[in-house]
């Protein structure tokens, strides 16, 4: 950390657990960029209008690699204390593979695993060698703590996206810190009203969990709370 006030780019922030890390960060003095897939007024704007000097949105979808790739022009000067990547879909609890179909299994993947990763290859390069670059995982990505099924796909994808993530660390982290964070099962528009923690409990827990792995270089995959999970 320094004295300087530090930048975060978090895509995917219209809602959720994305708005609700770039409420965080704003409210601890940092300058959030924050994207956006469509023109519609969100939680964002509405942060924004508030904080204006601390908050830009962005307009994005990561499914679509121009857009990614012109957003990456619009930021070529900046530096990122943080790139967090927040992206999630799921298709349900009982959708095991032999009642998948193509299209589904290829939405998911692309949506929570390789998109993710074609950010965060895009935009690395503007992380300096003390920053975080994370990613949205899940606790359900864990392959060695799948005991019960259920979330087939869904786990699968975020198992993919983990997966790629430590690639990642390997082939190009330069030191950096590299997450793959399991937010808990959060009440959110994907984890529904009976989930066990709400949003701000969960992004408290993720920003401590940043802080305290950032300038420990490599790949890790960790709770709200900070702890390891099973890869």
């Amino acid at each position: 950390m320094n004295d300087m006030t530090e930048t975060a780019l978090i895509v995917g922030a219209s809602r959720g657990l994305g708005l609700g890390l770039a409420r965080a960060y704003v409210k601890r003095g940092w300058r959030v960029i924050g994207t956006v897939r469509g023109v519609t007024a969100t939680g964002l704007h509405a942060l924004a209008d508030v904080a204006r000097d601390r908050v830009r949105i962005e307009m994005v979808d990561i499914t679509m690699q121009e857009q990614v790739a012109a957003l990456r022009e619009r930021l070529a000067g900046e530096e990122l204390d943080l790139l967090f990547v927040n992206a999630g879909i799921s298709n349900g609890e009982g959708e095991t593979v032999p009642l998948s179909s193509t299209d589904a299994f290829t939405r998911l993947m692309v949506t929570n695993a390789w998109s993710p990763m074609r950010v965060i290859e895009a935009f690395a390069d503007l992380v300096p060698a003390d920053g975080v670059i994370a990613a949205m995982s899940s606790g359900l990505g864990s392959v060695t703590n799948n005991t019960r099924a259920g979330w087939e796909i869904y786990r699968a994808s975020k198992a993919a996206l983990n997966t790629m993530l430590r690639s990642f660390a390997v082939r190009r982290g330069g030191g950096r810190t590299v997450l793959a964070v399991a937010p808990g099962w959060v009440k959110t528009d994907m984890g529904g009203p009976n989930a066990v923690l709400d949003v701000a409990t969960s992004v408290d827990g993720i920003v401590g969990a940043i802080a305290a792995r950032r300038g420990r270089p490599g790949a890790a995959y960790v709770d709200y709370l900070g702890n390891d999970v099973a890869w």
